[in-house]
């Protein structure tokens, strides 16, 4: 009995000098926001990663955004490195007397590969077999010289995962792009690549997701209320 009571007693110490504690952390909330459109979601022309800017009606796009978080408390701002989702952030940031805190090379849009640039219309001619795959079964595509749904899924789920260990119970701004948005909300919704394009992302669109005890949450999908409706048709290119 002896032996039983000092070994409880030194796995009890144990627990409590050595094992993590188990308290509930405050809640972490996430805006994951899509940038304002461009000349490129206009036309229907792939982005990726091609540095491709705001236009004019992104621009209005991103300021209404703002005007609309001004009173919202954000304590810190990450975007991806490509100016159309920098801007969108940056904007916002502006707004509130903040700047971009840093960007994350993870956040880009999915690499198109030989793709990148080209107008929807001459894929459709140029790469036949491909471009119905893509619109049919995009999980199985491999983009030429880029890169598949699955992998940037990884990377940008990481990149959401270090922000909330590096800001745990504060509200983080995140601005990136319409796949890289759909495919990390899938992953915290649980689901497969194959349904990503069941997530429609509209320039400016506002996520809001929460993290509490391990659970991910998503309170807001795709609001454009700031646009002045609540759903919007333009700008549906990556």
């Amino acid at each position: 009995m002896r032996f039983v009571k000092s070994f409880m007693l030194i796995v009890f110490t144990w627990l409590i000098l050595f094992a993590p504690a188990q308290v509930s952390a405050d809640a972490t909330t996430v805006i994951l926001v899509r940038h304002g459109e461009t000349p490129y979601n206009k036309v229907k022309r792939y982005q990726g990663h091609l540095d491709i800017p705001l236009n004019e009606d992104g621009i209005k796009q991103a300021k209404l955004l703002a005007k609309s978080l001004k009173d919202y408390p954000i304590d810190v701002f990450i975007s991806s490195p490509l100016s159309r989702a920098y801007v969108t952030t940056e904007t916002v940031a502006k707004a509130k007397g903040m700047t971009v805190a840093y960007t994350d090379d993870r956040l880009k849009e999915i690499d198109y590969g030989d793709w990148a640039g080209e107008f929807v219309a001459d894929l459709q001619v140029k790469y036949p077999e491909e471009f119905k795959l893509w619109q049919e079964r995009p999980w199985l595509m491999n983009f030429p010289n880029g890169e598949n749904l699955r992998d940037m899924q990884y990377r940008g789920r990481k990149a959401l995962e270090d922000a909330v260990a590096k800001y745990p119970g504060k509200t983080i701004f995140i601005g990136a792009h319409s796949f890289i948005n759909a495919t990390i909300l899938c992953s915290v919704l649980g689901l497969d690549t194959e349904h990503f394009k069941q997530i429609r992302q509209n320039n400016t669109c506002v996520n809001v997701l929460r993290y509490e005890d391990g659970v991910w949450q998503v309170v807001l999908l795709n609001s454009v209320a700031h646009l002045g409706s609540l759903t919007s048709d333009t700008g549906v290119m990556k």
